[in-house]
Order: structure tokens, then C-alpha cells, then sequence
């Protein structure tokens, strides 16, 4: 692990007093200063000239502990996002998720690929076979088939993000999809195909969706849903030319999220008869001055109740405390992590083994990433004698992951061990959404990155070294990661906008041992979204929660996976169950899937 010289408190007042140092030398330098800069404009590589180069972190890996291939082809996967003619509109240019989720219950997570199915220009043809989505089902050996139109799929729409939950509670998961335009809910029949039932579960908000997550707020056992819309999209011929600069680029009206205003979103709560009703508002969570792309599920103090952070565009982001009686406070301002800036994607993981969970933000280009650091274990305490819940950014002391992303426009993220040596190492997808000089058609390609956690050095950047393929960079979007051929090492897979996707093999041949947790419940919330585990191997405390891992637009597996590095056996495995209840397994070996079923009862 990246063992930590300081603690947690030390580092808190450490980086605060860094920042009034820094403010106090920045003071000094405008004062003197008699001639203001040339604004800054893009290097050819879309860095900003004279401040990116300098601010990029200059350490580098001693090794490559694992490595990737894309299998996507010899895996069988054919899936070409958004075949059409890019026209410099933003719905098209927010590209589309996937989702991870073994829908038939075989114990292979299988695979949906999200598609944006052409221009909003051009109305969708009811016979097209071009631009649908795609259910891909895991065959097992490291291959997939197309099944998506015997399951039912072949409903084309403008689409964005995709989110597998068993709503219904009848142990087999279900698929929300949401779309500029009508989202849809598809019920899974249990038997390879699917149904949509969106209009009965009063589900279809018509409006500019983006991201989407289930999780069961109010602990009753019906998973609800929380739906982000990001703008009130509307458009003219003279909107479109409109043109103004921004990083010497031309940015177009239409994809420019200030041009429009903010959309509330909505928290479908389960009503437990098939329905749902939009509680947003009344909850405290509607967030109407947020352009929300994202939102993320996940316990910030470990108090049994899962708490809600949307990340927004343009605006603050929304952080809500779940107050346990249906409603959410905005603890936006004395948390430190709703900052105004351009956030895309989410990650969520417990990356140095103090208990609590963190997040990691990817933003805009120029913005800085952000990496918020949950405080919650450094036991701070207010006035009142009760524990602060706060987090600070420490993203350039983590490696330079402020720094390494200025160049960049982040979106999908994640946290996974990919070495297995029980140690979160960190991918990100990047693409930017400035147009190449002279093309509009085109959108320029960025390299995606990932982050090796290494002991006293942080997260390191290595992805030309651990995967040769992300030497070429493309235009990315979406992305989660599994382990998809069930070899106990985490894979990734991307969407890439207007292209085929990335589906990136972890190949390493040194990884350590690994477990991975099926977590499953009779009586409700059937696949334990919010339940919290922590794994002891030693003195190390590995912290998990199923469902909360965030990403953009798209879904991660729901097993929890858990690198052992040496240990052969796991000591203790503590499980917080949604319902309240606590349960204890001892003595556990390593290297295979183990799964852990429970009999949930909400009734307290």
C-alpha cells in the first residue's frame, strides 16, 4: 500500500496551510507584475500552452505490475457507437455508457452497450437495424454473443447511460436505459428476454437523461432510482452558427452546456407494486440549479443510510446526507466537495484502508480532477462534539492527479486492484469536446489513462507501458470494468464515441491472490445494493459497498472484488448487510468466488 508518513489530521492541516501559502506568493506576484499574460491557447496536443507542460507530474513507475490487451474482436464484440455524422450538437457529443451485469444468472457478468443511434437531426426509421444497443451474453471462455434481438433490445433511441437492478425482487436484474428523450425500463422475464414495461412503472421522463443508479435510499428493500438530467436542450439553425473561442478553439452554441439552463432531476422511490413516484423535490434531492451528468450511491460516515453525490456540469455539485426519514440534507458547503466545475464521472473506493469511502471527480479540461478525501475517520469534531463530515482534495499530493489531467477531458473512472496486491489502482477515460481545426465532423481524441498505486509514491501514471494499445488515443466516453472471464483480474471496458469499443483483457502474469464477493439476499433488495464489506488479511482492512462505484454513464460489476497480495486465506470478513444486520466469516481461503446469502428483514 502507499503507506502514508502522516495522518490523516497532519495531512488535513498540512494541505491547508500549503494552499494560504500558495494564495499569499500568488498576491505578491500579481502586485508586481506590470504586464498581464498572453491568455493561454491549445498546444497541438490540446494542452494549454506554457501551463500544462510545466504542472504535469514528473515521477514514473520502476515497473509495470499489470498489463492489457483488447480482446474486443477476437471476444466477438461488433458494436459501433453512434453510426452517423457528427453536426456539433450537444446530446451527440455526451457519448453513451454500458453496463455490467450477469442477467441470466449464470455467474459471468454479461455486457450492454449503450447507443446514441444517429443525429437528433434525423427522425429514427421503425425497421433501421443501425446505431440500436446491444446485449452482449458472456459465454464463459472470454467470448460473447449478440443476443440483443432475441432479448428484446431492438428499440433504437438517442441513448446515454444504462443501469442493471432487480426493482421487481424476483432475483434477476433488470435494465434501465436512459436517453435524450423518453428513458426506458426493460423487465427481465427471467428467461432470456425482456419486456418493456416503462409506461406501467411511470419511469419515461422525456427530457435530456444522463446518468442513472439504483440503490435502496430508505432501507424498505424495493431498490429505487436516481435519474440526472443535465440541460433544457433546445436548438435553432441559427444556434448552430453560433460560434464563439474558447482555448483558441471554436466552440459551437449547441455544445456549449451554459448556453441552457439546469434540469431538475428525479429519485423514482419504489412503491413495491411495480410503480414508482418521483419523490426528487420532496426528498431534497432534485438539485434544480445542477447540470447533472452523474451521480454516485455510497455511505459517506458508515451510519447504515446510503448518501447521494451528483456531479454536475457548469455548476456545484450536490452532495446529500440521508437523513433517515426520507429526506437528504444539501451538505454541500461544509462537506468541501461541491465545487463549481465542469464534473463528468465518479469513483468511489476506500484507496488507503482507513474505513471510510473516498471520491475521485474527473472535470474539464484545465479544471484539475479532483480526489476527495473522506475525513470521516480522522474523527474531526464541531461544536456539538460530533464527528465532521467533510472531505479535502488531495489530488495533487496523490501523484499528480490534479496536475496529469489539465490536458484533459475526463470521463468514465474507476477504482480497481488490478495487480491484486490490495491496493486500488485508478483508470480514467478521456476525450475531449473541442472540434478538430477544419473538421467539425470530428472530435479530438485524448489518450486514456491509468494509475498504478505504488507504495510512498501514490498513483502513478502507466498506461503506454501496461497497455500498448492506449498508445493511440481516441475519443472516449463511457466505461466500466469486471472481471469478465472470472480469472480473479479486473478487466475494463470503454466506449468510444463514434468507433467501436475498447474491451481491455487484464493479462497479467504476476498478480497476486484475490477473492471475490456475491453478495445476495431473500426477503428484498435481492442483490444487496448499500450492504458494506470489510475484508481483514493482517493488520490490512480492505472497505467495499456493493452498487455504489459511480463511473460515467455506466455500470461496474456488482461482486466485490478484493486483492490479497501473498495471503492465502482471508482472517475476517465483516458483512454490514442493507437491513441492519451484521455478520461475521472467519478463516476464508483466497484465489475463487465465494458467495454469501442472507435473509433480509426490513420490518425494523
Amino acid at each position: 500500500m502507499f503507506k502514508q508518513s502522516l495522518t490523516k489530521r497532519q495531512r488535513f492541516l498540512l494541505t491547508w496551510g500549503a494552499i494560504s501559502i500558495f494564495f499569499l506568493i500568488a498576491l505578491g506576484l500579481a502586485y508586481f507584475m506590470i504586464k498581464p499574460p498572453n491568455p493561454y491557447a491549445l498546444n497541438s496536443d490540446g494542452g494549454i500552452k506554457g501551463l500544462t507542460n510545466t504542472l504535469k507530474p514528473k515521477i514514473t513507475a520502476d515497473k509495470v505490475s499489470f498489463q492489457f490487451e483488447d480482446s474486443r474482436e477476437s471476444a466477438g464484440i461488433t458494436f459501433q457507437h453512434f453510426p452517423a455524422t457528427r453536426r456539433s450538437l450537444l446530446p451527440e457529443d455526451m457519448g453513451s455508457g454500458l453496463a455490467w451485469g450477469d442477467y441470466d444468472n449464470d455467474g459471468d457478468p454479461d455486457l450492454f452497450l449503450v447507443n446514441f443511434h444517429g443525429s437528433i437531426l434525423d427522425p429514427i426509421l421503425s425497421d433501421t437495424s443501425k446505431g440500436n444497443h446491444a446485449l452482449y451474453r458472456n459465454e464463459g471462455n472470454g467470448d460473447f454473443t449478440d443476443v440483443s434481438k432475441t432479448a428484446g433490445f431492438d428499440k433504437p433511441s438517442f441513448g446515454l447511460a444504462a443501469a442493471w437492478g432487480d426493482y421487481d425482487n424476483d432475483e434477476d436484474l433488470d435494465l434501465y436505459i436512459t436517453n435524450y428523450g423518453p428513458n426506458l425500463l426493460y423487465r427481465n422475464n427471467g428467461d432470456g428476454t425482456f419486456t418493456d414495461v416503462t409506461t406501467q412503472a411511470k419511469v419515461g421522463d422525456p427530457a435530456f437523461n444522463a446518468g442513472c443508479i439504483w440503490g435502496d435510499y430508505n432501507n424498505d428493500g424495493f431498490i429505487d432510482l436516481y435519474v440526472t438530467n443535465y440541460v433544457k436542450f433546445e436548438y435553432s439553425a441559427s444556434d448552430i452558427a453560433a460560434i464563439s473561442r474558447q482555448y483558441d478553439s471554436e466552440l459551437p452554441y449547441t455544445i456549449n452546456p451554459s448556453s441552457y439552463p439546469p434540469a431538475d432531476n428525479r429519485l423514482y422511490h419504489n412503491n413495491g407494486d411495480g410503480t414508482f413516484t418521483d419523490v426528487a423535490e420532496k426528498a431534497g434531492v432534485a438539485n434544480p440549479d445542477g447540470r447533472s451528468l452523474g451521480a454516485t450511491w455510497f455511505d459517506f460516515n458508515n451510519d447504515g443510510l446510503i448518501d447521494l453525490y451528483v456531479a454536475n456540469d457548469v455548476s456545484s455539485n450536490g452532495v446529500y446526507h440521508n437523513l433517515g426519514d426520507g429526506t437528504f440534507a444539501d451538505i454541500g458547503a461544509s462537506s468541501l466537495a461541491a465545487d463549481y466545475r465542469g464534473a463528468m464521472g465518479l469513483a468511489v473506493g476506500d484507496f488507503e484502508h482507513d474505513g471510510d469511502l473516498d471520491l475521485f471527480v474527473t472535470h474539464w479540461i484545465s479544471q484539475e480532477n479532483a480526489f476527495f478525501e473522506n475525513m470521516v475517520s480522522a474523527d474531526l469534531r464541531d461544536e456539538q462534539d460530533k464527528t465532521r463530515l467533510f472531505f479535502t482534495d488531495g489530488a495533487d499530493m496523490l501523484g499528480g492527479l490534479g496536475q496529469i489531467s489539465l490536458d484533459m477531458v475526463g470521463w468514465a473512472t474507476g477504482f480497481a486492484d488490478f495487480d491484486n496486491d490490495g491496493y486500488l489502482d485508478l483508470w480514467v477515460v478521456n476525450g475531449n469536446t473541442l472540434e478538430i481545426a477544419g473538421n467539425n465532423s470530428q472530435l479530438k481524441p485524448q489518450p486514456m489513462h491509468i494509475f498504478n498505486q505504488q507504495p510512498h509514491k501514490g498513483f502513478i501514471e502507466v498506461s503506454k507501458q501496461a497497455a500498448p494499445v492506449l498508445k493511440k488515443p481516441f475519443v472516449g466516453r463511457g466505461g466500466a470494468h469486471a472481471d469478465y472471464d472470472g480469472d480473479g483480474k479486473m478487466d475494463i471496458a470503454v466506449v468510444a464515441h463514434n468507433d467501436m469499443p475498447l474491451l481491455l483483457h487484464n493479462t497479467s502474469t504476476t498478480a497476486g491472490h484475490w477473492l471475490t464477493l456475491r453478495l445476495r439476499q431473500s426477503g428484498g433488495n435481492t442483490y444487496a445494493l448499500g450492504t458494506r464489506v470489510i475484508v481483514r488479511t493482517g493488520e490490512i482492512r480492505q472497505t467495499a459497498q456493493v452498487g455504489t462505484e459511480g463511473s460515467y454513464l455506466s455500470q461496474h460489476q456488482l461482486d466485490l472484488h478484493f486483492g490479497l497480495d501473498s495471503a492465502t486465506q482471508i482472517d475476517e470478513i465483516t458483512i454490514y448487510w442493507s437491513d441492519g444486520a451484521v455478520e461475521k466469516h472467519q478463516n476464508i481461503e483466497s484465489d475463487q468466488v465465494v458467495m454469501f446469502k442472507h435473509v433480509a428483514d426490513y420490518r425494523h
